[in-house]
């Protein structure tokens, strides 16, 4: 059996809810889903793509924890609380991956953790 790495980023909350960043098994890499709040614990209120932009970079600081890059993603999930801007996710999300084309969707959902959250985007790599 393929040996679990389970990736922490040190959240109050992942203890409470029982959660990961993002969990290795073998050659599979899962990253939760992942907002677009800074180091800070704010977020650009109101911007959609500079919040799928810090989404992305929090996916990628997840990725590197686990020894993979944003290369190595194959697909991706992106919540979003308001689909009719789903240009301005699509632009940011089209920066990162615009040579790396993972399997994605972009999905309206009634509202996330914090009204001021837009986005949340999963993502599965695979390093194998």
């Amino acid at each position: 059996m393929a040996e679990r790495q389970n990736i922490s980023t040190g959240s109050e909350w992942e203890p409470i809810i029982g959660y990961s960043r993002a969990v290795k098994i073998g050659d599979y890499i899962h990253v939760s889903g992942t907002t677009g709040t800074r180091e800070d614990g704010s977020v650009a209120a109101g911007d959609a793509e500079a919040q799928t932009m810090q989404a992305l970079r929090n996916i990628e600081a997840a990725l590197v924890q686990a020894g993979a890059t944003l290369n190595d993603v194959v697909r991706t999930r992106v919540f979003v609380t308001d689909i009719s801007r789903w240009q301005e996710y699509g632009r940011a999300h089209g920066s990162v991956f615009a040579e790396i084309r993972p399997a994605t969707a972009i999905i309206e959902v009634s509202a996330l953790i914090d009204s001021e959250m837009l986005v949340e985007i999963e993502a599965d790599a695979f390093v194998g």
